[in-house]
């Protein structure tokens, strides 16, 4: 925990709303004239689209589970933790954008589902904001809590989270109802160990009610 370079960290799994939190934020950010380093957890993400679609089929053939972007083999924990400890210290660190969409791809002439080059952080921000799906993990030796001087957690409504993701996932992402029903169960072992046990560490929890009929996501 840093009182000169502090960390705020907001994690919700997919479909959560964290994005929204996220959004309340830069307002807050803006209106203050605070300057933050946006950390997106997307681009912790360990593999491209590409690579990452092979790899599900060839964890599901050798290792009789699935790989998913909710647990540790996915993403690159340590590199997280490395810059949250280097912001923590010194306001430095470096970072990325995962590029979800074709829209977002053409700014940075690569394609859909690709990550732009690591950068490093502008050294004259006030603040380093993180959202994503892994804000207070704990993995082995690693411990994303421990630098966050506020986490805050969107915690599950489960079936409101799977409609957001399969509305969004569909409508801006591309993918079929299919593929996200997969993905979906392939990551709920994940979900249990990893995402989950986060809002046992927050310093803040919130959950949305929903005002619609969620009985079916599907």
């Amino acid at each position: 925990m840093s009182q000169t370079y502090p960390i705020v960290a907001v994690t919700g799994s997919s479909g959560a709303g964290t994005t929204v939190v996220r959004r309340t934020f830069e307002e807050i950010f803006s209106a203050r004239g605070i300057t933050a380093a946006i950390i997106e957890g997307d681009s912790f993400h360990k593999y491209d689209r590409e690579e990452m679609g092979k790899l599900v089929g060839e964890w599901e053939r050798t290792a009789g589970r699935g790989i998913s972007h909710f647990g540790p083999e996915a993403n690159l924990f340590y590199e997280m933790d490395a810059l949250f400890r280097s912001y923590g210290n010194s306001g430095s660190g470096v970072s990325r954008l995962y590029l979800h969409n074709e829209e977002r791809a053409s700014l940075y002439g690569k394609k859909p589902g690709t990550f732009t080059s690591w950068k490093e952080i502008s050294s004259n921000t006030d603040l380093l904001f993180y959202e994503g799906l892994h804000g207070g993990v704990k993995y082995n030796e690693i411990n994303i809590a421990k630098h966050v001087d506020l986490l805050i957690g969107v915690t599950p409504t489960i079936n409101l989270e799977w409609i957001q993701k399969i509305n969004r996932d569909i409508n801006f992402r591309g993918h079929s109802i299919e593929s996200i029903t997969d993905t979906i169960i392939r990551r709920m072992d994940d979900y249990v160990y990893y995402i989950v046990p986060q809002f046992s560490r927050t310093h803040i929890n919130f959950q949305r009610v929903p005002t619609v009929d969620t009985s079916n996501p599907f």
